[in-house]
């Protein structure tokens, strides 16, 4: 038998989050909070919201390629495998204002109840082929919490009115 390749595994648990067992999902999720909640104590808005939108590329498709390798031991969408919830909660967090704890337990509440209740289509993501499938659930759950937060930021729904 092969030994699990040692990068698409550092990778995929999320640096290892995804082996805490009591919620590795949520876990993982939290560990990318702590991460964008430090940068965001060193860096101004914009530059900010650049990095993080740097952030989810970077790790959406290398989420992608370590599910699709660790996939052959530990088969699909396993528990283990948690960059798709650190891409998610940093979706959720570009709403965000830098610094914010507050904002920032919002955005990582909200992404975790999207994540576990599945609602309007984050279910039908997992149907995706391969490592995308196991990404874009989580894709879209951030895009939830991500305008709910942005439509609280705004005073509501009052942006939407011409």
């Amino acid at each position: 038998m092969r030994k699990i390749p040692f990068l698409p595994a550092l990778v995929g648990t999320g640096f290892g989050a995804g082996f805490w067992p009591w919620g590795p999902g949520t876990a993982g999720a939290l560990l990318a909070t702590l991460i964008w909640y430090a940068l965001s104590c060193f860096l101004p808005g914009a530059w900010l919201v650049l990095l993080t939108s740097v952030l989810i590329l970077v790790f959406y498709f290398l989420g992608v390629w370590s599910a699709n390798s660790l996939s052959r031991w530990w088969g699909k969408d396993p528990s283990r495998v948690v960059v798709d919830e650190m891409v998610g909660v940093w979706i959720s967090l570009l709403a965000a204002p830098a610094g914010s704890i507050a904002y920032a337990i919002a955005a990582f509440v909200l992404f975790r109840l999207f994540d576990i209740v599945k609602p309007c289509g984050v279910r039908h993501m997992e149907k995706l082929p391969g490592g995308h499938g196991v990404m874009m659930d989580d894709v879209l759950a951030g895009m939830y919490g991500f305008f709910l937060i942005y439509v609280f930021r705004e005073g509501g729904l009052k942006f939407l009115v011409l």
